[in-house]
């Protein structure tokens, strides 16, 4: 929503994985990539992983959710911002109902308001076909190996509504995340690029998790990202049907038993509100 002069902006996050939120329900917003990258800017701008817009409703959901990166470039899944999403369409008063489905440019989901700072995610099943993650290989495998800088790195690779790659590593705080990340990312057998997860196995019931996000870099956490690795790890058959997922920012739990949506289940906090300016 605009007014007069600036562009009106909720700022809030999940974990310290943060978000501008934009409502593009009462009135329309147009968004281009200099914008996006202008408000992302930590120094500059707002900051934030991703920039939420709400907008008006499409095909039987209640609303549509629209995602950029600090990049510029457009996401279809953001599990935190999702989540996140839920409270802002009630902060603004945009709806009253505690359970609500919404679409992305890539899946469908729903949300369940809890209290007044937890909110349950039900993500869509995961999609493991190479070919809708997307990610090339020449069959679907729960494993796969790519050469990354000199190194042969075995990893799982599945869809969230968003392209991951799960590692598995003894040592979470060793893990080179920044060094592989961002080789994976842009690793040409992942045509639009992936999220890269690097999971560290603590008991059937608990994990450390570390992510690089497309688009974004390391983040403090990411709720598809949590999603991503436990949908991998039943796989792999490391883990029981619910898990604790430890990230830098914080916990959240992560149920599936194997089949049908991920629920995903943390808090939502507000940190301000403001007006962007526009020239």
């Amino acid at each position: 929503m605009t007014s007069a002069g600036g562009l009106r902006f909720t700022k809030m996050h999940s974990l310290g994985n943060d978000f501008v939120m934009l409502n593009a329900v009462t009135s329309p917003l147009a968004l281009d990539v200099d914008t996006v990258r202008t408000i992302g800017d930590r120094h500059r701008g707002i900051g934030f992983d991703q920039l939420i817009v709400a907008e008006p409703a499409k095909n039987g959901a209640d609303f549509f959710m629209r995602i950029f990166n600090t990049d510029g470039s457009e996401s279809g899944q953001c599990g935190n911002g999702a989540r996140c999403l839920g409270r802002y369409l009630h902060a603004q008063g945009l709806t009253t109902d505690k359970i609500l489905e919404i679409e992305t440019i890539s899946t469908r989901f729903r949300l369940e308001m809890v209290d007044e700072q937890i909110v349950n995610a039900d993500l869509a099943a995961p999609v493991f076909t190479p070919e809708r993650v997307p990610f090339v290989a020449d069959q679907q495998a729960d494993r796969y190996e790519l050469k990354v800088d000199g190194e042969t790195v075995s990893m799982g690779v599945v869809s969230m509504g968003n392209p991951h790659a799960v590692i598995a590593v003894e040592d979470i705080d060793r893990a080179p995340v920044a060094v592989w990340g961002e080789a994976i990312e842009r690793h040409p057998q992942f045509p639009e690029r992936t999220n890269v997860g690097f999971v560290e196995f603590c008991s059937r019931n608990e994990i450390n998790l570390r992510v690089w996000e497309r688009g974004v870099g390391e983040t403090l956490a990411c709720g598809s990202g949590a999603c991503a690795a436990v949908a991998v790890a039943h796989r792999w058959q490391k883990i029981n049907d619910s898990v604790q997922v430890n990230l830098p920012g914080g916990t959240l739990i992560v149920s599936w038993a194997g089949q049908g949506p991920v629920r995903m289940s943390g808090p939502t906090e507000t940190v301000f509100e403001g007006i962007w300016r526009v020239d």
